[in-house]
């Protein structure tokens, strides 16, 4: 009951904290951390990202009207080999863009990340650094124009950001936010361009994943558990997304920033406490 009930926990909090630029990776460390679990499992990368299909799900359900466009709209241009004007194509193959350099440095580095940084300490100082990050697009960002005035370029540099988040701490949807504000991106465009960028990059890290679990290389859980997870990430998934694309159409991100650097300060303190 109890692993049950933690992972009801770490299911909300990944829901949350995915699509809130505030990074999951970094609180699924943290939470037990500070809570004192010490269930390897639920502390683990594997089940981090099984929760990952709660909120892949909340994604599809969420932007459904768009994937059913975009994905015939991709294959379309494939097909006549031109975008035809079309701005559905286009913004296809500039997610394709964004999603293959955070694909092949996820491919290389995933695994290393895995053994060697996953450490509390360095998830305070990248929920500061990456804050910074943050303040400062949101602050200095142009943010002068929508998603179909994304180039190219912009969208293969938003691809680069979005890997640094393998980094917990960094945020993936805070730092592709950040690079889709320096790109240009009003604040609105670049939250919903970082969500639909996610889902293809999500969808592969979770397949990754999976496929460890079914080989056996990580620790299981019940089915229980692994259902609880995934159910609570999908619904707070869901909450968090439709509450980001409306605060931030008339807010900035200040209030994300303030979140990161006091998280930063209460683990600096519960550090030197222990």
């Amino acid at each position: 009951m109890d692993q049950i009930f933690q992972a009801l926990v770490m299911g909300i909090v990944q829901g949350l904290t995915e699509f809130l630029p505030i990074s999951s990776s970094g609180h699924l460390i943290l939470v037990p951390w500070l809570l004192g679990w010490k269930d390897p499992f639920l502390d683990s990368l594997a089940f981090s990202v099984v929760l990952h299909g709660g909120t892949l799900v909340a994604l599809l359900v969420y932007f459904r009207d768009d994937w059913l466009r975009l994905v015939p709209a991709g294959l379309a241009a494939i097909r006549d080999r031109s975008f035809a004007g079309d701005r559905d194509r286009r913004l296809a193959w500039l997610l394709v863009a964004s999603t293959v350099p955070a694909a092949v440095i996820a491919v290389f580095l995933n695994d290393v990340i895995e053994k060697n940084v996953r450490e509390v300490g360095l998830v305070a100082v990248m929920l500061v650094l990456a804050g910074a990050v943050l303040w400062f697009a949101d602050t200095w960002g142009p943010r002068s124009h929508t998603i179909e005035k994304l180039t190219v370029r912009g969208a293969v540099g938003i691809g680069f950001a979005q890997a640094l988040a393998l980094i917990p701490g960094v945020s993936r949807s805070g730092i592709s936010m950040s690079a889709a504000l320096f790109a240009g991106l009003d604040r609105a465009d670049a939250a919903r361009y970082s969500f639909l960028m996610a889902t293809p990059i999500t969808a592969m890290a979770v397949a990754y994943e999976a496929l460890k679990l079914f080989r056996g290389e990580v620790g299981g859980a019940e089915p229980a558990t692994l259902v609880v997870g995934v159910v609570a990430s999908f619904v707070a998934g869901i909450l968090a997304i439709a509450v980001l694309l409306r605060y931030v159409r008339t807010r900035s991100f200040n209030v994300f920033v303030a979140y990161r650097v006091v998280l930063a300060v209460v683990v600096l303190v519960a550090f030197l406490a222990r």
